[in-house]
């Protein structure tokens, strides 16, 4: 069952969780349909979280997405060679969103951004409930979790390097 803008119009952190275990789902030009389960993610709180793009609600092209209706993808290049891909979630104005940081076999942003041949940042501001090419979805999976700090944020606030908002699957259950 494809994830409507429902199950994103949630706190970033219920959102995150709750994605362990479903389907990643991208549909090429070329009509082929590659699926990944997501195996980890990552929560950014937006406005009140010094490790996410958007803080403090520093609204910019780049980070244009996040304050969308919830579902929006926001894909960016990290390090100049690196897509990653994200969703927002919550409200419109509000930019909170979850990172994809890996799948099942594909351990790291790139990676599974790679697999998932997402090669630029042409389906930014599409919605996950309504693209014909991006879409998320659950298909009964239930999932053991498990918290940690999130990795690569060297430069925010202790506190909220501190904050275990990584979500990683240990196993299906």
């Amino acid at each position: 069952m494809r994830l409507g803008k429902e199950f994103f119009a949630r706190h970033c952190i219920t959102v995150a969780q709750q994605l362990i275990g479903k389907k990643i789902v991208h549909k090429l030009v070329t009509g082929e349909i590659i699926s990944l389960r997501i195996s980890e993610t990552e929560a950014y709180c937006g406005g009140c979280d010094t490790a996410a793009h958007a803080y403090p609600h520093k609204r910019t092209k780049r980070t244009e997405p996040l304050f969308w209706e919830a579902g929006t993808i926001y894909i960016y290049l990290c390090y100049g060679i690196h897509w990653l891909l994200n969703v927002s979630t919550d409200e419109v104005d509000n930019p909170r969103g979850v990172l994809i940081r890996a799948c099942v076999g594909y351990e790291g942003p790139a990676k599974l951004t790679k697999q998932l041949q997402i090669t630029n940042n042409d389906l930014n501001f599409e919605n996950v409930a309504t693209s014909e090419f991006l879409w998320f979805e659950d298909d009964g999976t239930t999932c053991q979790v498990i918290t940690d700090k999130r990795v690569g944020i060297g430069y925010a606030k202790i506190e909220d390097q501190e904050r275990q908002w990584r979500f990683k699957l240990v196993k299906k259950l």
